[in-house]
């Protein structure tokens, strides 16, 4: 596989394209699958089926790498944990109530997130004009969560599906602010396989645990597909084209096409599921854009 992907020589910014059009496509199939897979059902066999795929061409390197591997196990698990296991099932969890429309803009906020996670666990300094971002990035979250109307928001009556995709986004970027804990002598590849390994260990009881209660998934074409997409699209290539976008590029323009996913995760859902775009959604784009903006360009500290 290595050597396949040497020999490939993309634009950086198609390879970007094609991630954030990878990753909106898992929230769109999430959503348009939850009444056939349940949350543990979909996360387990997506991560298992990538982890079949992707082990045999990193085996010899993660053979050779065991010694990095059992000195650094507490740091991958908690990174499997917050980046596998917990952002993907919650996604899911929240899908089976809200829209994909939704969670893709509430994706948006991850920059802001990182920022204030970043103050509260490594003490990295903090503009005024970052805590602005971030509060107005927040104020965009609420007005989709709480559709618009105040009153709505006042009275807890909130859709719980966008709780756990905030809850998920949480979660990505705590692993996000974690990855500077990452071993680097580890080989990027070994690392995704890795963190695969311990979220399939993690998730396949939760799984067997659907099972004991009837929750089988069928198998048919519909269900073999979806599982094939998520596993090797937005799980396996999409990885790998970011960590050569990242390279090439680096992070921080990199970082700006993930304000991609909202727009394409919008037309995708207009297109598939049918689901529409409201002023609360434009309102809340709008504040949260602002936010990023603020945090993440405006607010960058001043070189000395």
């Amino acid at each position: 596989m290595s050597r396949l992907l040497a020999a490939w020589q993309p634009s950086p910014y198609l390879l970007l394209v094609l991630t954030t059009l990878f990753w909106s496509g898992n929230f769109v199939l999430g959503r348009a699958v939850h009444a056939v897979f349940t949350p543990f059902a979909l996360s387990f066999w997506r991560w298992a089926v990538a982890l079949v795929v992707l082990l045999p061409f990193v085996w010899a390197s993660l053979y050779e790498q065991r010694p990095l591997l059992r000195r650094n196990w507490p740091i991958l698990l908690l990174l499997s944990v917050l980046g596998v296991v917990n952002f993907n099932t919650f996604v899911y969890i929240g899908l089976q109530e809200t829209t994909a429309t939704n969670a893709l803009i509430m994706l948006s906020i991850t920059p802001v997130l990182i920022v204030g996670l970043s103050f509260l666990l490594l003490r990295q300094t903090v503009t005024i004009w970052q805590t602005s971002g971030i509060l107005i990035s927040l104020l965009g979250v609420l007005v989709i969560v709480g559709r618009g109307d105040l009153n709505a928001l006042l009275a807890r009556q909130v859709n719980h599906g966008d709780l756990w995709v905030l809850a998920a986004v949480s979660s990505w970027a705590l692993y996000s602010v974690c990855l500077r804990w990452r071993p680097a002598e580890l080989e990027p590849l070994n690392f995704q396989a890795t963190t695969m390994v311990f979220g399939t260990l993690i998730l396949g009881p939760l799984y067997a645990w659907d099972l004991t209660r009837g929750q089988a998934v069928a198998v048919n074409v519909a269900t073999v597909g979806t599982v094939l997409y998520l596993a090797l699209l937005p799980s396996i290539l999409a990885y790998i084209f970011w960590n050569r976008a990242v390279a090439e590029l680096g992070a921080n323009r990199t970082g700006q096409f993930l304000h991609l996913m909202p727009a394409f995760g919008a037309v995708l859902s207009m297109i598939f599921l049918g689901e529409r775009l409201y002023a609360f959604h434009a309102a809340g784009i709008a504040l949260i854009g602002l936010g990023i903006w603020l945090a993440t360009m405006l607010g960058r500290p001043k070189a000395a």
